[in-house]
């Protein structure tokens, strides 16, 4: 039965639906958990060892959990430890960029069971859910994997998402804006939908530098800064999934056009949009510069990239233009640890990768605009995680979504 058709549960009883809950409680520990045994999967789930192992037994013989043999015993008989087949759960992650997206399948390890492949789309692509869905088929089909043993499938792209609903609300046409049902549809599986920054956020959250703290604040930073909020281990999202719109905070008075309509936005100042910007300003004025040598009768391909590596190699002209965006990014980053005081900032993304040509001048802003006593306990680094982390990130919310959603037939996986 595909995972997202929920069975008729008319005839089934309450006893019946509690052992449901309590499988899908077994599944969701072994998977956060690793092996375990059922004297302390029967703690945990406060049941009785007896009703533990049959419960276990079920789920076994169904296919849902595996018995990996004997543990360690601290005295007496040995436990039989129960984990997740390595083979049996799957789901596909799905990351956005500007002008494409980037696809893998990845099983409950978080391992990646197939290579990443890019997609040719962006997220107004009115081809977009068919383009999606070949590339899941191929992948599949190409690595062998069943489609049954696939339970979902999630997406991070830009734009204003309600992670609740599946809308986004950045596609301009409002028809194809509940993307979620639209997947759904074609995909019939379990959908997640969720803002690209705070799915990187979540990745490096569980996976990269951020994952030993609590209150952290995660910041993609390219042609956009997204950002993402954890305050208590928590991922912030806002009333209407909308939090973290840290690109479009006012910064400057009656400054630059941005892209949202508005004036003087974060986003005109310290971006991927703003060192091209200034680029072709020096191109304009004939800076001296081995980058405008370089571009200077094509300055069309010019990337954010090229201005790192030139900044890299003595280019004057380059670290000035990151030293610009790096302190306008940190009076940025001033509002967030007045307001939030976190115990980290990890910046991550393209821009991410200049390093020290914008730690040194994000440091010089928090310095002048917060006070001493906030900043000085807020460890700001750099990820170290690479193209990955949204990818990671998506597949773990999309597997919690699983683990709570998952439908089974009730009588395949219950004792009668």
């Amino acid at each position: 039965m595909p995972q997202n058709i929920k069975p008729r549960t008319s005839k089934v009883s309450s006893a019946e639906l509690n052992k449901i809950r309590q499988k899908k409680r077994i599944l969701s520990l072994l998977r956060t958990d690793g092996y375990t045994s059922a004297p302390v999967l029967s703690k945990w789930l406060k049941i009785s060892l007896p009703t533990c192992i049959v419960l276990l037994n079920d789920l076994t013989t169904a296919g849902y959990v595996k018995n990996f043999g004997m543990g360690e015993s601290s005295g007496g008989r040995k436990p039989n430890l129960y984990g997740l087949p390595e083979d049996r759960y799957y789901v596909i992650s799905c990351d956005f960029a500007r002008f494409s997206a980037y696809m893998a399948i990845l099983d409950c390890n978080h391992k990646f069971v197939t290579p990443i492949i890019e997609i040719d789309t962006n997220i107004d692509d009115p081809d977009l859910i068919n383009k999606l869905y070949k590339t899941a088929q191929q992948l599949m089909k190409v690595h062998q994997i069943s489609d049954d043993n696939v339970y979902g499938l999630g997406i991070d792209m830009p734009g204003l998402i309600n992670s609740k609903t599946g809308i986004n609300y950045t596609i301009k046409d409002t028809k194809r804006q509940n993307i979620e049902r639209e997947l759904k549809q074609k995909f019939n599986k379990i959908i997640y939908i969720d803002n690209d920054a705070r799915m990187h956020a979540y990745g490096e959250f569980h996976f990269g530098a951020a994952k030993d703290y609590k209150d952290a604040i995660i910041i993609h930073w390219s042609w956009g800064l997204g950002l993402g909020i954890f305050i208590n281990g928590q991922l912030c999202s806002g009333k209407s999934g909308f939090a973290g719109e840290f690109s479009h905070i006012p910064i400057v008075e009656n400054g630059e056009l941005c892209i949202c309509g508005k004036r003087g936005c974060l986003e005109t100042i310290a971006s991927s949009n703003t060192i091209i910007k200034r680029v072709k300003q020096g191109i304009a004025n004939k800076e001296i510069s081995s980058l405008i040598r370089q571009f200077e009768n094509n300055p069309q391909d010019i990337t954010p990239e090229d201005v790192i590596n030139s900044a890299r190699e003595g280019d004057e002209f380059c670290i000035a233009i990151l030293n610009e965006i790096g302190k306008a990014m940190g009076k940025g980053l001033s509002y967030i640890i007045q307001l939030l005081n976190p115990e980290i900032i990890v910046l991550s993304g393209p821009l991410s990768k200049a390093k020290q040509y914008v730690l040194s001048p994000i440091q010089q802003s928090l310095n002048r605009y917060c006070l001493e006593k906030i900043s000085e306990s807020t460890l700001v680094l750099i990820s170290d995680m690479g193209d990955r982390t949204a990818l990671l990130g998506t597949s773990e919310m999309i597997f919690q979504k699983v683990f709570t959603e998952m439908n089974f037939h009730y009588r395949t996986i219950i004792s009668t």
